[in-house]
């Protein structure tokens, strides 16, 4: 997870430095081992190249995989005083903010991804870590620490700065009206516009929506779509929506699918694609 938010920030800033522009095209292309070397070299005088390497060592990009590493060094960039360092703390808080959540280099604590994640989130400033707003938004909607308004808050907060994940979940907090009313017409709107941004999730209780109030056609189309693709790790890295949900969007969809082609609605009657189609569903 930390790589994907290192390549923003990279492009964000690159160019500082010739050293790093040939580290990133060391990346770009895949040649891990030669972009560790260089920003090893830099490291000392250059906070992106610790970013950088941070996110290397926690991932096991070009080396050998070393977590803890991977969160010393955005411990050290999220606590320099360095001018240097003050683009990259919210994107070095909101990974260690995930690192604490998964107990991946650290030991496991709920209350330290929590506080992480709301300094990384900066009250909802668009220049943040929009990750940590719509991380902040996934969290209070789980069973241990329910706060749904919280989790409306921060999902409102992470769709308006542009996060495709929160704007499915607000279309879902919407019609079902989880901490805010309901309200069919703004669900119908998020959910639209995050399906055609390649949200699998939210395309599933789309496709959900449509069944259940017998719109077939439409629930057995958009089903096939959002069926056509089992990659879920690719299309998680295109969209950058968990893998857990995308897997959940598209069992929603296969199973309502399934259904169509079973009894002929919206389609044609074919119980053996059904059969496929169910079997798809976990």
């Amino acid at each position: 997870f930390f790589f994907q938010s290192s390549l923003k920030i990279l492009h964000t800033h690159n160019g500082v430095y010739i050293s790093q522009s040939y580290c990133l095209f060391s990346l770009s292309q895949g040649l891990y081992k030669e972009a560790l070397k260089q920003f090893e070299k830099i490291k000392d005088t250059d906070f992106q190249a610790m970013y950088q390497l941070g996110v290397m060592y926690y991932d096991g990009l070009g080396t050998k995989k070393d977590p803890e590493r991977g969160v010393e060094y955005m411990n050290k960039i999220l606590n320099s005083d360095s001018p240097e360092a003050s683009h990259l703390k919210f994107a070095a808080a909101y990974n260690l903010g995930r690192a604490y959540y998964e107990g991946c280099g650290v030991k496991h604590s709920t209350e330290e991804a929590e506080r992480l994640w709301l300094t990384a989130a900066d009250n909802g400033n668009p220049e943040a870590s929009v990750k940590a707003q719509s991380a902040l938004g996934m969290l209070y909607s789980m069973p241990f620490l329910k706060n749904l308004k919280k989790a409306f808050f921060w999902h409102s907060e992470a769709c308006d700065n542009g996060n495709l994940e929160s704007k499915g979940a607000l279309g879902i907090m919407y019609l079902y009206g989880q901490g805010t009313r309901r309200n069919s017409t703004a669900a119908l709107e998020h959910l639209r516009k995050a399906t055609e941004l390649g949200n699998i999730y939210a395309q599933g209780h789309l496709v959900e929506y449509y069944y259940t109030r017998k719109f077939y056609s439409k629930a057995a189309a958009l089903a096939k779509r959002a069926t056509a693709n089992d990659d879920i790790n690719m299309l998680a890295n295109r969209t950058d929506c968990h893998p857990m949900y995308i897997a959940k969007g598209a069992a929603m969809a296969a199973f309502y699918l399934a259904r169509c082609l079973q009894l002929g609605q919206g389609t044609e009657k074919n119980k053996c694609a059904a059969a496929n189609y169910y079997s798809k569903v976990s």
